[in-house]
């Protein structure tokens, strides 16, 4: 048996209890571990300067890993001490899954479903209309660039539009119920021809298109089976769709279609159309698309054409791309699609409260200064500072404490940033949403991360960093995260009560983070337009 990791975690004061509490749980037959506490107060604040200054690592040590938060670079620090220098997850309580003790480490990068979007109005929009949106669908995901044709529509300008989007490097797929257009589309380039039947499988032989194939309809089975045996003869690739159908017309009987077409022909490429479900069902598509991506998992679909008309669908390339990820992780673990991040998860968080009414509580009786702090636990929304512990459900229902206990009637930047930080607490409560103060919800595949650089602090946001004065702010700001910090600490199992350390924070010279920017704790009252404290 291999001798146990040694686990370098370097954090904050603030943090240390809580880390050395979870850190407890680790097994020590995997895991020898340190705390290296740098003597700051807030961990997200360590500059690599910091770290490489204050922080001892013990000897034996194999991995350092820095908080989420934690703007320091990885790169540059394992440089310096000789180690493995990582990021670790942004909450204490995830370190668990991060190291891999949920029984096994999440890969999202692998995925075997090319995804066709569509573009269902292609007719009528010009080339240079249709580049844009194929290099768009592109960037979000998609792998081939469907162009649908519409009845009874010209597209003169098929022709050119397949050749645009082969030029910018993109496959292509033509869409169409018009045999005519489906052999131009051919001749121009086309990658892929949707969709023909027996009645039309001639095409297939005059050109290098890869060919859908569908029933003649719906319930004819027997006619897709018979286009599958002359492509299989004839040695040609193609792909078969039996179609899926809409809800109350047809769908589960479609269902038995494709699991049908996979048993009689266990080797063939197989397309679903998703938008019959996703369009046609009035229900977030996120559920809906992980649902029948499971599906195509399990029957060995390796082909999705996927279409966008609806608001509701709007992201309807990510959450397919995202779909895609996680069913390929699971389906190569043996295991179900639990655990494998948030993508998926888009209203409800599966574990959406970092801390309990108890650790808040504690935190709040050692807070010493007026910065409001604002956490969400399973009881409400925690609102604390050095004067007040509030705890509710209405964010609104918060401005009466707030008057009585600070600034807000006479501070607007104030009493604005306040306002949004418990509107959006409260959203996270009654979703059950993870809440991170100063930070965006999160909200899966149905809607873009904020990008930002995690080896550098935000920049100032305009609730306090505004107006003529706001470069004179900005530098006052920018005063080293050291500020009345503790001497360096670095400790082991045991070595300290996790209780102790909180109350060796120092009660003067501390500090919060305003929108990423450090602020020295109680400023003048003309400067503080907002209060945010990350503990």
């Amino acid at each position: 048996m291999s001798a146990p990791e040694h686990l370098v975690f370097i954090t904050g004061r603030m943090a240390k209890a809580r880390l050395e509490k979870v850190a407890a749980t680790l097994p020590p037959e995997r895991y020898v571990w340190s705390i290296a506490d740098a003597g700051v107060k807030v961990a997200a604040l360590m500059t690599e300067e910091i770290i490489r200054r204050r922080v001892t690592i013990p000897q034996g040590a194999t991995r350092i890993v820095l908080p989420g938060r934690c703007r320091a670079n990885p790169e540059a620090l394992a440089a310096h001490f000789g180690l493995p220098v990582e990021r670790g997850p942004d909450e204490i309580v995830d370190l668990p899954s991060y190291l891999g003790l949920a029984g096994r480490t999440v890969d999202l990068s692998r995925h075997d479903l090319r995804i066709f979007s569509e573009i269902v109005d292609a007719s009528k929009m010009t080339p240079d209309q249709i580049l844009a949106k194929g290099l768009d669908l592109a960037r979000r995901g998609a792998d081939v660039i469907d162009l649908g044709g519409l009845p009874d529509t010209d597209f003169p300008h098929l022709e050119d539009c397949v050749r645009l989007l082969k030029a910018a490097g993109l496959k292509v797929s033509v869409d169409s119920f018009s045999l005519d257009e489906l052999t131009r589309g051919a001749r121009a380039g086309a990658d892929f021809l949707l969709s023909l039947n027996e009645q039309t499988l001639d095409l297939a032989f005059e050109t290098d298109a890869v060919p859908v194939l569908v029933p003649v309809r719906p319930d004819d089975l027997p006619s897709l089976d018979r286009a599958i045996e002359r492509m299989e003869k004839a040695g040609r690739p193609y792909m078969a769709d039996p179609i899926l159908e809409p809800i109350h017309f047809g769908f589960v009987e479609s269902i038995t279609r494709y699991h049908e077409t996979r048993k009689r022909w266990p080797g063939i490429e197989m397309m679903m159309g998703t938008g019959n479900l996703t369009e046609l069902t009035e229900a977030d598509s996120l559920g809906v698309t992980a649902l029948l991506v499971g599906m195509c998992s399990e029957l060995a679909i390796r082909n999705v054409l996927i279409v966008q008309v609806s608001n509701h669908t709007r992201r309807t390339v990510e959450e397919h791309d995202a779909a895609r990820r996680v069913m390929f992780a699971a389906r190569a673990d043996s295991a179900l699609p639990k655990g494998y991040g948030r993508a998926l998860l888009a209203l409800h968080d599966k574990r959406p409260y970092v801390q309990t009414p108890d650790e808040i509580a504690a935190q709040a009786a050692e807070v010493k200064d007026p910065n409001y702090r604002i956490a969400v636990a399973e009881d409400g929304i925690h609102l604390f500072n050095r004067d007040l512990h509030a705890i509710g459900t209405d964010a609104m229902a918060f401005f009466s404490d707030l008057q009585r206990t600070g600034n807000v009637a006479s501070d607007g930047a104030h009493a604005f940033y306040l306002g949004g930080e418990l509107t959006k607490a409260e959203t996270a409560w009654r979703l059950g949403k993870r809440y991170v103060q100063d930070e965006a919800l999160v909200w899966g595949a149905a809607a873009d991360d904020e990008a930002e650089d995690t080896t550098a602090f935000k920049k100032a946001g305009h609730t306090k960093h505004s107006g003529p004065a706001a470069a004179e702010i900005a530098a006052r700001d920018a005063i080293p995260p050291e500020a009345g910090a503790a001497p360096p600490k670095t400790t082991g199992p045991g070595e300290t009560r996790a209780a102790d350390a909180i109350s060796e924070i120092p009660a003067e010279g501390g500090g919060r983070i305003v929108c990423g920017k450090f602020v020295p704790d109680e400023p003048a009252p003309a400067d503080r337009s907002a209060s945010a404290g990350k503990a």
